[in-house]
């Protein structure tokens, strides 16, 4: 199968059968974190089955290759002992190899919100390219990457939050209308402490642009039990995610695990399956 971004240049490639020692990591690479369970999961389907997609690289030498996209496939194949892989071998220049390799890798929608901007960013800035032209490059309308592109304004901590997913895309985007980046930090300071959800963070946002008065903290939410905070900290660190609770008056209420992705929901199931098994 050959994806979107390997379709407009199926004549200047060839597949084969590469050597993993003769292939080297892409420069350009955009993605900045590969999930350790997530690549040991893909080793044990490549050993099993082989790799379905093929990778897609660059010659740069008589016996030495980069990877233009398909990273994550190449490192699990080293994990699972493969000595070759299958990859489509194109000639590309550095330009047109960043492009390509930042578009594959927004397109398969496993990357934070902020390496997306970065990625975008990066487009705009290296490869030339305007809003309009990036729009069909990746297929998104144009007001989503200019939503991305505003996250990179926040202050740098924020940034870190939406990474860490302390708090949404949602939070991002009420806070991305605060003009003054001191109350910026101000209502993330307090999505923490108080756990607001996004609604709540829009109400003072339209009431500090209405006013200019920063709102009031809102009566914080009826406490845990301390087990009930070690628990959801340890839930947390489980997952890998921000997990949790509601809980009422009666002592009845919910465990919520959130995920940011297609991919982060598989992760988490692949985790229940294990405790399953």
């Amino acid at each position: 199968m050959i994806d979107d971004a390997d379709k407009g240049q199926e004549s200047s490639s060839a597949i084969s059968e590469i050597a993993i020692e003769d292939i080297e990591a892409n420069p350009f690479q955009p993605r900045t974190k590969f999930d350790d369970d997530a690549l040991q999961e893909l080793a044990a389907s490549i050993k099993e089955i082989g790799i379905i997609q093929p990778i897609t690289l660059r010659k740069v030498d008589d016996h030495k290759y980069q990877i233009i996209a398909g990273e994550r496939r190449f490192r699990a194949s080293k994990i699972a002992g493969l000595k070759t892989v299958t990859a489509y071998v194109r000639t590309a220049e550095d330009e047109g190899m960043l492009e390509m390799a930042l578009v594959e890798n927004i397109q398969r929608e496993d990357l934070d919100a902020i390496e997306i901007a970065l990625s975008y960013q990066r487009l705009i800035d290296e490869c030339k390219l305007t809003q309009e032209n990036l729009s069909d490059r990746v297929g998104k309308k144009r007001s989503t990457i200019s939503n991305y592109l505003r996250l990179l304004r926040l202050p740098a901590a924020i940034q870190k939050g939406i990474v860490d997913k302390t708090i949404s895309m949602g939070h991002a985007r009420a806070l991305i209308n605060v003009k003054n980046p001191e109350d910026q930090l101000s209502i993330y300071e307090e999505i923490l402490r108080h756990d607001y959800s996004v609604r709540k963070v829009e109400d003072m946002v339209r009431q500090l642009n209405g006013s200019g008065i920063k709102p009031k903290a809102a009566t914080p939410k009826k406490k845990y039990p301390e087990e009930y905070g070690e628990l959801k900290e340890h839930l947390s660190r489980f997952f890998e995610t921000k997990v949790d609770f509601t809980l009422n008056d009666k002592g009845n209420g919910k465990i919520v695990i959130p995920f940011g992705s297609s991919t982060d929901l598989e992760r988490i199931i692949g985790i229940l399956d294990k405790l399953n098994g």
